[in-house]
């Protein structure tokens, strides 16, 4: 195993409920497009990371200037998320050990703190499944009759919202989307091919500002989210020290 992780980014969306011009990964977010903004924060965290692109054969936004990674590779995604990454996993197989950690990121989440990151990191590199980066529901939960009205409050007790990273180890993972794709379960995200395994992925506590940029008002939301984590940022690193109890002053 080595202990540099992998990084599955898939980004072949064309994003049309965005109703934009081009893939919601290429809008400008704080003066820079989505993508850019996705891989400079995991950069952050995990700079010696390989990373393993998923693109539309066809893209004509990428710019390769946006990648700040040394150790990292293209490949073409398909029509679906679970397409995208059994391509990735294809692509690094001849350099991938089984028990390599993978994190699987979507590009339109960059908002995730470099915080939770090596939370999440840290507390599977010694976890026999694996498992995401995740939130308590807070909201009462309602499903629709299917005409657009109430036709149950469902309790909230023990449901989390799924975000990503989601990291597995390289072989299980592999095998776990192909088994479940295989057998028609539906993939929605790497952890329900690994709970259609049988295995329960572990559920590491997130902030709930790692949003999924989805809809036009997202991408203003997430540009909030980014200007508040840079001021928290800077404020902590402005405070000055104080100095322990009974020290003596200058």
């Amino acid at each position: 195993m080595s202990d540099r992780p992998w990084l599955v980014v898939p980004a072949a969306g064309q994003g049309r409920r965005m109703g934009a011009d081009r893939p919601k990964q290429y809008l400008t977010l704080a003066g820079r497009p989505v993508l850019a903004c996705t891989l400079a924060r995991l950069h952050e965290a995990l700079p010696e990371a390989r990373l393993c692109l998923c693109l539309d054969p066809d893209d004509a936004h990428f710019d390769p200037a946006w990648v700040p990674f040394a150790d990292w590779r293209r490949t073409p995604g398909g029509a679906e998320r679970v397409d995208s990454v059994i391509a990735a996993l294809a692509a690094i197989a001849p350099d991938a050990a089984d028990d390599d950690l993978v994190l699987v990121h979507d590009v339109a989440r960059p908002c995730v703190t470099v915080e939770d990151l090596e939370r999440l990191v840290a507390a599977l590199a010694d976890d026999p499944v694996g498992g995401l980066l995740a939130a308590p529901v807070a909201d009462t939960m309602k499903r629709d009759d299917g005409a657009g009205r109430v036709a149950a409050t469902e309790s909230r007790e023990g449901l989390w919202h799924a975000f990503t990273p989601q990291g597995f180890r390289f072989g299980p993972l592999r095998r776990a989307l192909h088994d479940a794709l295989a057998g028609g379960a539906r993939v929605t995200d790497e952890a329900s091919a690994v709970e259609a395994a049988g295995q329960a992925p572990r559920l590491v506590a997130g902030r709930r500002d790692n949003l999924k940029i989805t809809h036009p008002e997202d991408l203003a939301l997430a540009e909030l989210v980014l200007l508040a984590q840079r001021q928290a940022a800077q404020d902590a690193s402005s405070t000055p020290e104080v100095p322990p109890a009974g020290a003596d002053s200058a």
